[in-house]
């Protein structure tokens, strides 16, 4: 993989991030270290795209990445002139150091802490790969930090309505910071992150699948050694969410919702939620590509996100019919084929009692 990566994509990490002379030093990063996640990372690479960025998307890729999904990238870079990509090395945590994290899946997220290490750039905004862009967000860039040091997130969504027995004792709705908001305004700025608050306390946590940074090697250097020494590394549920709660702690701006959509609070939080303000839908548990919605509307764990489910779709579906059959072939394999209501169902209900997420496939 390395050397196909190295004769196709470095030559691309030559230009300074911008599509002009006059455009800062900006860019978009993810990370891909499956296959499974690779329709989530072409769908934003193409609704970046299509939503008229001006920066280009870094994708993150570890050795891990099939030989299949390093060429689906190569092909759909000739098509989507933001799309760049960038070999690294996983990033994980001594071998004696004991984790706690809430799935296997999460294993893979210490090594998105390698954005940072991405300094030819002035300012960066990270973007999970199960992250759908429907309105430009390139306004992201003007937020302005109090000092170099700190990151823009938007907070974690802590109600726990689902009641999900990994979830701390404090989630629940009262101390959710979206809870407290309201629209209009919301769509302006977050939630104060209250100047004394720590985490674990709700008000201090931030949500990672979104953040703007500005890296440097003095940021790298300080965050590298505090992963490589600090003993909360064992505690840490969602790992560089968590990290970045505690490294950042104090030295955080709130974002406003609509730049981290998380699926959920379509339902959750309405007091706030407007549909046409989305900018980017966070598709957190499940996936959408994993299975098709079904014609009575279901699709989620439980069964209740079909409408955010079928705009991820439909973004498929106007890429899949924009490209070549031997691209689309190679990212078809980890689309769902079929769909089959009465087994959705089934499976829905039976999600709803174990009270946890299905657990996302780990195939390469």
């Amino acid at each position: 993989m390395d050397s196909l990566l190295s004769c196709v994509f470095l030559p691309l990490m030559a230009s300074n991030g911008a599509t002009n002379g006059d455009t800062p030093k900006c860019a978009w990063v993810t990370l891909l270290t499956r296959s499974s996640y690779l329709p989530g990372v072409i769908t934003l690479a193409y609704s970046l795209s299509t939503h008229q960025s001006v920066y280009p998307l870094v994708v993150l890729v570890t050795p891990s990445l099939s030989a299949s999904s390093v060429r689906a990238l190569e092909l759909e870079s000739n098509n989507n002139p933001l799309l760049r990509v960038l070999p690294i090395e996983p990033l994980l945590p001594s071998n004696n150091q004991k984790t706690t994290l809430i799935a296997s899946r999460f294993e893979d997220t210490w090594t998105k802490l390698r954005a940072f290490e991405l300094t030819s750039y002035s300012a960066c905004v990270f973007l999970d790969a199960d992250i759908t862009i429907y309105k430009n967000m390139d306004e992201i860039f003007s937020t302005r930090l109090p000092g170099d040091d700190w990151i823009a997130a938007t907070h974690v969504c802590v109600c726990n309505l689902d009641h999900d027995s990994w979830a701390p004792a404090n989630w629940n709705r009262e101390n959710c910071a979206y809870t407290r908001l309201q629209h209009p305004s919301a769509l302006e700025r977050g939630f104060p992150v209250p100047p004394t608050s720590t985490p674990p306390d709700s008000y201090a946590l931030l949500n990672g699948g979104v953040f703007l940074y500005h890296p440097s090697k003095a940021l790298w250097r300080a965050m590298h050694h505090n992963f490589l020494t600090s003993s909360k590394l064992s505690s840490y549920q969602f790992p560089d969410q968590d990290f970045l709660a505690s490294f950042f702690c104090h030295r955080w701006l709130s974002l406003p919702w609509k730049l981290n959509a998380l699926k959920t609070m379509k339902q959750w939080h309405t007091n706030i939620w407007r549909d046409s303000e989305v900018r980017a839908l966070h598709y957190i548990v499940d996936k959408p590509w994993e299975k098709r919605v079904a014609n009575d509307g279901i699709a989620g764990h439980l069964g209740r996100d079909g409408e955010t489910h079928k705009w991820w779709w439909d973004v498929w579906e106007d890429w899949r019919g924009r490209r070549s059959r031997d691209l689309t072939d190679l990212v078809d394999r980890f689309v769902a084929e079929s769909l089959d209501d009465k087994a959705d169902r089934k499976q829905c209900e039976e999600n709803g009692r174990k009270g946890f997420p299905i657990p996302l496939p780990l195939t390469q």
